[in-house]
C-alpha cells in the first residue's frame, strides 16, 4: 500500500493530449466504463517512462499467461482518473497492468489460497519490481488481499473490449485460433470512384486478398458537388505494415489513413 502514488501518474501523462484539459477551470471529461475510445487506446498503447523506466505496452491474445506479484488500491483513490480516463471506482472489479491494453478481461488467481476473481484493465501500474497487477478494493478482498496486502498470482487473458471470450461449439470443434486484442485503425486507401460499382468491384478484389481482423470497407464522400467512393484496407497493426501492404501488392496511389 506504501508504494501506490503511482496509480494517476500515467493518466496524467496521457490525458491532457486527449482529453482537453487546456487551462484553469476546464473539467475532465471521464469516459464511461467500458467504452474507452479509439484515440486513448492508440495513446495508453504508446511507450511512456516512469521514474526512469520505460515501458511498452504490448498485444496479447486470449490465453496468454503472467505471474509475479499482485497488489491492491482502495480509498485513497475512489474517484480519481484512471489511464484511460475513467473514474477509479474501489467497488468495481478493475486493476492496473503495466503493458496488457485497456479494458482487457483478465482471470487474477491467488496461488497462495486458491481464490480467484476476473478484473478489467483501466490503470497503468504498479509501479514496482516483480508487481504485475494492482487490483482495486473490491478485486482485491475476493483474493484476499485485503488481509494480506499482496500475493503471488497468476494472469490469464479471457477477452477484450470489456467482454470475456467465450468460444462457441463449432469453434471448439475446429480448434479455432484464440482472438487477439486490436486496438489500432490504420488502414489504406486502395481506390476511389465516382461511381459506387467500381468501389464495390475493389472491394471484393482486396477482400479476397486479406484475412480478419483486416477487412475492405467503403466510404462515402461528397466532393465537388458529386459523389466519390472511397475503398479502404482497414485493420492493420502499425503503419509499417499498411506500408508494407501498399509496396507488396504494388498499389499505385495507395496511401496509409487514420479515420
Amino acid at each position: 500500500m506504501g508504494t501506490l502514488s503511482r496509480l494517476t501518474l500515467i493518466g496524467l501523462l496521457i490525458l491532457p493530449v486527449l482529453v482537453g484539459l487546456g487551462g484553469c477551470g476546464k473539467r475532465v471529461k471521464y469516459t464511461k466504463p467500458g467504452h474507452t475510445s479509439a484515440a486513448r487506446h492508440r495513446a495508453t498503447m504508446r511507450s511512456y517512462t516512469v521514474r526512469g523506466k520505460r515501458y511498452h505496452p504490448t498485444y496479447v491474445k486470449v490465453g496468454d499467461t503472467m505471474r509475479g506479484v499482485a497488489s491492491w488500491y482502495g480509498p485513497n483513490f475512489h474517484g480519481k482518473m484512471t489511464s484511460n480516463g475513467e473514474k477509479y471506482n474501489m467497488h468495481a472489479k478493475t486493476a492496473a497492468h503495466k503493458t496488457w491494453p485497456m479494458d482487457t478481461m483478465v482471470r487474477v488467481q491467488n496461488l497462495d489460497n486458491g481464490k480467484s476473481t476476473v478484473v478489467r484493465i483501466n490503470d497503468r501500474g504498479p509501479f514496482v519490481a516483480g508487481r504485475v497487477i494492482d487490483c482495486s478494493y473490491a478485486a482485491g478482498k475476493e483474493l484476499g488481499l485485503d488481509k494480506t496486502g499482496i500475493a503471488h498470482v497468476k494472469l490469464t487473458v479471457l477477452g477484450f473490449a470489456g467482454k470475456i471470450y467465450r468460444p462457441t461449439q463449432k469453434q471448439k470443434a475446429e480448434h479455432a485460433p484464440m482472438p487477439e486484442v486490436h486496438l489500432t485503425d490504420f488502414g489504406v486507401q486502395v481506390g476511389a470512384f465516382r461511381r459506387e460499382e467500381g468501389a464495390r468491384t475493389y472491394q471484393r478484389r482486396y477482400a479476397a486478398l486479406v484475412q480478419p481482423p483486416k477487412h475492405v470497407i467503403i466510404r462515402k464522400f461528397i466532393v465537388d458537388g458529386a459523389p466519390l467512393y472511397r475503398v479502404w484496407v482497414m485493420g492493420f497493426g502499425s503503419a509499417d505494415e499498411a506500408k508494407d501492404f501498399i509496396e507488396n501488392h504494388n498499389i499505385r496511389g495507395g496511401f496509409l489513413i487514420r479515420p
